[in-house]
């Protein structure tokens, strides 16, 4: 077994953070070597939102990719809140997690033989991650995690609908004889422990412990962010 680390695209530059607006956009303040500054607007892949992260002055990584075709040159990654870094960028967390689990790091999914992505699941749904193995298939459902208070790592940061459309197509896929698992990327190395947000989505916390009590697995893996990429850190205890 070998540590999973997936590097943020180059070139990088850090920039501080002004503001986040209509979602998609962020504002960063960047300065070149003769310290002259400019104000650029990156694109936000995550569209949840972002609670504890949007603190303006807070240094910020951005991928800058000059490419005349893109609407936007750069990209957020990363942000650092209060000395920690933090991935911000929610179209990671589905290859660290696929790299995970074919590299052993999910005990229970030890001796994988295929791992597919993106692969339907009813009729009008498609899963994560979808594991092959001697003990069958597991459907994996994969979210990122950005929110800690104290030293727990809380999800979801805001009401989601869809993420609980996610829990009852999981249990769906028990109740039809198959695994499924719900595994919480979090990405930010100040949290020793999981648990489901109540105070945000009491709606959430409860379906979550309801399929636990079902079949559904639940894992949450611990993640280092430097202003390079992000490491698989360590597993976090998952409190219900």
């Amino acid at each position: 077994m070998r540590d999973i680390t997936i590097p943020f695209p180059t070139p990088l530059v850090q920039g501080r953070f002004l503001r986040r607006y209509k979602r998609f956009f962020a504002d960063f303040e960047l300065e070149n070597e003769e310290g002259e500054r400019e104000t650029v607007v990156a694109h936000c892949a995550n569209t949840g939102s972002m609670k504890g992260l949007i603190v303006p002055g807070s240094p910020g990584i951005l991928w800058h990719c000059p490419d005349p075709s893109r609407k936007l040159q750069y990209r957020w990654y990363a942000v650092q809140i209060q000395g920690v870094w933090a991935g911000i960028y929610t179209q990671l967390p589905n290859p660290f997690v696929a790299a995970a689990i074919k590299e052993g790091m999910i005990p229970s999914l030890a001796g994988v033989t295929l791992v597919e992505r993106e692969k339907k699941m009813g009729d009008k749904s498609r899963v994560d991650i979808l594991a092959h193995g001697p003990w069958g298939t597991c459907f994996v459902e994969v979210k990122n995690v950005t929110l800690v208070e104290g030293a727990t790592a809380l999800f979801p940061d805001a009401v989601t609908a869809r993420g609980l459309k996610h829990i009852h197509e999981l249990e769906a896929r028990i109740k039809a004889g198959d695994r499924a698992a719900m595994v919480y990327l979090v990405q930010r190395d100040d949290a020793d422990i999981f648990a489901p947000a109540d105070a945000i989505d009491p709606a959430y916390g409860s379906a979550l412990r309801q399929a636990y009590k079902n079949g559904l697995e639940i894992y949450a893996l611990g993640a280092r962010v430097t202003p390079e990429g992000v490491t698989f850190n360590r597993h976090l205890s998952v409190q219900l």
